[in-house]
This record gives structure tokens, C-alpha cells and sequence, in this order.
């Protein structure tokens, strides 16, 4: 097959084009250009990873290379908490070699990883994660708080969700967090909130999809995130968005909206697992369509008129399966 032979290339290059736009100020536009005749893309969704290949980790990583390669995937997702237990401590940290570079080595997933940070990256150096730096040293890695990134058929607009969490600043416990570009918080939120919302206001995108490290919905460990629930949901709910995707609770799961199109979708089992939550009463049961409490990752098949979703197990399973289209929902 073509696309085999492709992935056979010793060199594999990584097509990105970077603009110098920003969205009223704040949310930087990049593109990821179309690599397929038909504009379709492919992408892989991971989060909660970063353990030095320990915690499954490693052989995760082995079974993500074999579907990447099946689904010819464009690019990869993270949503955060890239680097356990407290981030980097600068850009010479061998955690980034450790847990990034040496573990993600597929030929298949040596292509852009969009990435945000989650809640234990600021408790390191989290402007470090940011660095160019650290993109010279490995030219997958591409990580910023907030952006939009362009495809022909779809817009992704990552948040930073971590300053939305009030107990990170009211009672931190023994962490110390990196609130570098963050305060003052109130005037950061704002922004954020008012630049997200302009952006999808003015989408003309196919397909809308937010990406952030914490739950809007969820039954796992962590449950709902109560601030974004009252200042993300509306505006995503108001612009149609379609996809909601999280890492945060370190399992595999699918919720959605009984009022709206839009999909709350967790890809948080990179790594350490199997946590025991299950909280029933956070959603409406009948909201409720998968949940896995274990190690495993996620894709996303988007087309013009469609997109098919797949959860995966460590081995390859395919866990549960889902596609939605323009004129109609529905469960496969």
C-alpha cells in the first residue's frame, strides 16, 4: 500500500506552517496543512502520559505506532499533564528525552503532537514546556497555553484550563505552581474567555473542536470542573462546537449532550490507571455512552461530512466506537 511505503521513508518529514496571526491578541492561528487528496485528516488523542515509560506507558506507546499507522494519522493530541510528577524543571530536564523522545519512536508518531499543558506541568517549569527550545531538540513537540489550530475541514481551539481550578490558588497544599503569564487571574480568564468566544463566534469551520486538559463532564475521579461548566460550557454550547476533548481523570471516556450536539470525549489513560472512580451521579444517566478505566488513547477519522471516533485498550481492542454527521448524530 502507498501509505505504507510512505511510512517506510527513514526520514520522515513533519509538514507545518506557522502564521504570525493572533486572534484579538491572545489566541495565536497555526496551520496544519492537508496531506490527503480529499482534505480528511487523522489524529490520535493522548493524555496523561509522561512516566518515563513506566506505568504501561512504554507498551502503550508500542500499540499507539501499529493504529497510528493503520489510520495513517496526520498529527497527535495531547491533552496534558506531559510530564508527571511535577513538569520539567527547565528545557535540559532528561524527563523530556525520558518520557517524550525515547518512548514515542514509531515512525507513525513522528509527526506534530499539539499539546497543551495540564495541571501538573505547572507545577514545574511550565514556560519551559513552551520553549523553543525544547522543539529544536525533538521536531514533534509543539506546545503552547492557548492556540487555534487550522485544518481544511476542522478548527481545534486549545484552552488553558488549569488557571480556571480556584483550589490550585486557595489551597495548593504542598505544590508550588508556575503562574508565569497568569496573573493576575482574573484579567487572564477574561481574555481568555472573551478570545475563545470571538474565535468560534467567527469559525466557519466544519467541524469545531476545543481541546483542554480538565473535564467539563465527566464520572471519573475528578468529576465536572465547576468553573468551566459555568464559563467554557455556554460559550462552546452557543457556537455549535461539536467536540469537547480532555485529558485529567486517567481513563477513556464518551458523554454526551442531551440538549446540543456537542460530545465530552476523555483521553486521559497514557499512563498510570485504573484509579477506581465512577460517580454516577455527576450527568444525566442517559448522557452517559463509555467509560473505561484503564490505559488506552483515542481517534478521530474527520471528513467533510463526517467523523467516526474509536477508543482504544492497550492491546488494540477497539473499546467503543462512535460517528456523528452534519445532519444527523448517532451511536454506531
Amino acid at each position: 500500500m502507498g501509505r505504507n511505503s510512505q511510512l517506510m521513508v527513514p526520514v520522515i518529514m513533519i509538514l507545518f506552517i506557522e502564521l504570525t496571526v493572533t486572534v484579538n491578541g491572545e489566541l495565536q492561528r497555526f496551520v496544519h496543512p492537508a496531506t490527503k487528496a480529499d482534505g480528511s485528516i487523522s489524529v490520535l488523542v493522548i493524555g496523561d502520559w509522561g512516566r518515563k515509560g513506566m506505568y504501561n506507558q512504554s507498551q502503550l506507546a508500542y500499540q499507539m505506532g501499529i493504529t497510528a499507522e493503520k489510520k495513517d494519522v496526520d498529527f497527535i493530541i495531547s491533552t496534558g499533564d506531559n510530564f508527571y510528577p511535577s513538569g520539567l524543571t527547565d528545557e535540559n530536564d532528561p524527563a523530556f528525552d525520558e518520557s517524550f523522545t525515547n518512548i514515542y519512536t514509531a515512525p507513525s508518531l513522528l509527526k506534530k503532537w499539539y499539546t497543551v499543558l495540564g495541571n501538573h506541568d505547572y507545577r514545574g517549569n511550565a514556560i519551559a514546556q513552551l520553549s523553543p527550545i525544547l522543539k529544536a531538540k525533538d521536531s514533534k513537540w509543539f506546545c503552547m497555553k492557548s492556540f487555534i489550530l487550522n485544518t481544511d475541514i476542522a478548527e481545534f481551539f486549545f484552552i488553558d484550563t488549569t488557571p480556571f481550578e480556584d483550589k490550585y490558588f486557595t489551597d495548593p497544599e504542598d505544590e508550588v505552581y508556575d503562574w508565569r503569564g497568569v496573573l493576575p487571574r482574573d484579567k487572564y480568564l477574561s481574555t481568555l474567555l472573551r478570545d475563545l468566544e470571538s474565535a468560534l463566534t467567527e469559525s466557519r469551520a466544519k467541524w469545531k473542536i476545543v481541546v483542554g486538559h480538565h473535564t467539563i463532564k465527566s464520572v471519573g475521579i475528578h468529576g465536572n470542573t465547576k468553573k468551566l461548566v459555568q464559563k467554557v460550557l455556554p460559550i462552546l454550547e452557543a457556537n455549535d462546537v461539536d467536540l469537547y476533548i480532555n485529558g485529567h481523570d486517567h481513563c477513556l471516556e464518551h458523554i454526551s449532550s442531551h440538549h446540543s450536539r456537542l460530545q465530552f470525549l476523555t483521553s486521559g489513560g497514557g499512563s498510570k490507571a485504573w484509579r477506581g472512580g465512577y460517580d454516577r451521579t455527576s450527568i444525566n444517566e442517559k448522557e452517559m455512552r463509555f467509560y473505561y478505566d484503564g490505559q488506552g488513547f483515542m481517534t478521530m477519522q474527520i471528513t467533510e461530512t463526517d467523523i467516526d471516533i474509536d477508543f482504544y485498550d492497550i492491546f488494540g481492542n477497539v473499546l467503543h466506537k462512535w460517528g456523528a454527521s452534519k445532519s444527523y448524530f448517532s451511536s454506531i
